[in-house]
């Protein structure tokens, strides 16, 4: 028998565990990720700020790039603040409300991601593939229609598995051992029957990771295929220069993703999970920015004369 003493519908907080350590390592923590969080929304926002203001970056790759520095701006912004209340004021609770907002915007971003990781795989794949007829294929309707696609599907996902687990009934043992709130350790709080919240999540999870992931993987099939048949070495060298960072990109998001949610629930480590989830969430989004810039000399050269221009060198 269910112990309904030990049961509640109606719980309003929830306290999160954090980091547990002592007070000059958390001091040191909140420097660190502070300093990440800071540089990383400092590189999203140039990288926006640069693709809006150059006309000769205004072609569907920086396009959807822009989308993604907008995405990962947000991403960061969604867990780390409260992480660094955790840090340096021990602000540990968090309302369910907040909770709930909390795992919406999340999931809704880092599904949007998924999304737009593989908009961006076919659009290199038009690009060397079928580089005659780009212009007309990745013509601007399509590409907002595709970066439009990109956020709907994310949040609609989003909102469906948030209303699955909203609907658990939850422990008076409201403490998630994580530094956010996320699935599985929300789930690790609840009382009733949560095999129809598991089951949704679960499918969803297939939809939104391995669909674009095939897809992704079917683009590079095509496009390495189509590098190898360059007769030249340089050919060879320029074709895959235009999407090598993309290509980082997609495998530093997948492989950390994919342990995280992929793995079975047995194999899980709480310890674990908190460090996976800081590579995904606060060290992916400070890598991409650099990725896409130290590898693409037509970013690095505006950046460069906008620098110039900027302090008159």
């Amino acid at each position: 028998m269910e112990d309904k003493s030990n049961v509640t519908s109606s719980i309003r907080s929830f306290t999160l565990l954090g980091f547990p350590t002592s007070r000059p390592t958390q001091i040191l923590l909140f420097v660190i990720f502070f300093l990440i969080y800071l540089l990383t929304v400092v590189e999203n926002l140039v990288i926006i700020i640069v693709i809006w203001t150059s006309p000769k970056l205004h072609k569907p790759m920086y396009f959807f790039l822009g989308h993604l520095a907008f995405i990962e701006t947000w991403y960061v912004s969604v867990t780390v603040p409260k992480l660094l209340a955790i840090f340096v004021m021990e602000s540990r609770k968090i309302s369910y409300s907040a909770c709930m907002l909390q795992l919406y915007f999340f999931i809704a971003l880092i599904c949007t991601e998924c999304v737009l990781l593989t908009v961006m795989a076919f659009d290199r794949y038009v690009a060397i593939c079928n580089s005659l007829y780009y212009v007309n294929i990745m013509n601007w309707n399509f590409c907002i229609l595709l970066a439009l696609g990109s956020w709907f599907s994310g949040f609609i996902i989003s909102l469906v598995k948030v209303y699955y687990i909203s609907r658990v009934t939850f422990c008076h043992l409201d403490v998630i051992n994580h530094f956010f709130c996320d699935i599985s350790p929300l789930l690790n709080l609840a009382c009733t029957d949560m095999r129809l919240a598991e089951l949704v999540d679960f499918i969803l999870a297939l939809i939104i990771l391995l669909v674009p992931l095939l897809l992704v993987f079917i683009s590079y099939t095509c496009i390495l295929a189509t590098i190898f048949c360059i007769p030249t070495p340089t050919g060879r060298q320029k074709a895959f220069s235009t999407c090598s960072s993309h290509l980082a990109v997609v495998i530093i998001f997948y492989t950390a993703t994919l342990f995280m949610y992929a793995r079975p629930s047995r194999a899980r480590s709480v310890n674990y999970n908190k460090l996976v989830s800081v590579i995904y969430t606060v060290i992916t989004p400070l890598l991409n920015p650099m990725m896409y810039c130290l590898r693409n000399k037509e970013f690095q050269e505006i950046i460069w004369k906008l620098f110039m221009k900027t302090f008159k060198l």
